[in-house]
């Protein structure tokens, strides 16, 4: 759960600077929303920066993303991700 928490505190504190949405773990719809941001970052232009990060920069981003999406995944199962399958 780690990654997950630090995944969310993030995006809080992103949000915080642009006066946007706090999401919390214990609301189920906040975490159908931190699936689809999830969804979005592994995209792949997102997860390659359109092709403009090294391969090993976009590995160690698409693992810290995979561990995030599976605590997710055990946390509620019944998210919905398009980007990432089990």
């Amino acid at each position: 759960m780690k990654e997950l928490k630090a995944y969310v505190e993030q995006k809080n504190k992103w949000n915080a600077i642009f006066s946007g949405r706090t999401y919390n773990l214990n609301n189920k719809a906040d975490l159908q929303s931190i699936a689809e941001m999830l969804d979005s970052d592994l995209s792949p232009e997102n997860l390659t920066c359109d092709g403009e990060l090294p391969r090993s920069q976009v590995q160690a981003k698409y693992r810290n993303l995979t561990r995030v999406a599976e605590q997710l995944m055990k946390l509620d199962p019944s998210v919905q991700m398009y980007e990432f399958n089990i």
